[in-house]
């Protein structure tokens, strides 16, 4: 009885704080890219002419969450990295490049794609302009980029617990 007992959940808070923070990202990011957006593009949003605001609102708001999630498996990884010393230092690196994705789409893509989505001229037609395809190719690049850095950093943690 002693050993059931005596048996310890060995599991840090950092770690649980990673799982649980890289889980709501990488789902919401998924929802996000192949539900919401795709869902609104074949509504026939893209055809009006406030559709770069609405999509900025959109992103703003998320992209505040990528950021928190961000700054706190950073913070995590760091944490852990500190506690024991036989971690392996591309957690590190992983967790840079996630902070560094997020810090991207939030003051680079999302802005630089609203600015080229806004229609100023009420005679004109709205066409999409080319650069919009280079960036939303940028964007799905960096959004592959981050769900494999957190997959891989979601199954690294995963297998630790």
């Amino acid at each position: 009885m002693n050993t059931l007992s005596s048996l310890e959940f060995k599991r840090s808070t950092w770690q649980t704080a990673i799982m649980l923070t890289l889980g709501f990202w990488l789902s919401a990011s998924l929802v996000l890219d192949w539900v919401i957006m795709p869902s609104l593009y074949f509504a026939g949003m893209m055809n009006e002419a406030n559709f770069s605001t609405a999509g900025y609102l959109v992103f703003w708001n998320f992209n505040r969450l990528e950021l928190l999630s961000a700054t706190v498996v950073l913070t995590a990884v760091l944490a852990i990295s500190k506690t024991k010393s036989n971690w392996p230092l591309g957690s590190i690196a992983l967790s840079g490049i996630l902070l560094t994705v997020a810090l991207l789409d939030t003051y680079f893509l999302t802005p630089q794609m609203c600015a080229l989505g806004a229609n100023f001229s009420l005679l004109t037609s709205n066409l999409v302009p080319p650069t919009m395809n280079l960036l939303h190719s940028g964007y799905f690049l960096l959004e592959a980029l981050k769900l494999v850095a957190g997959g891989i950093l979601l199954n690294l943690y995963w297998r630790e617990a």
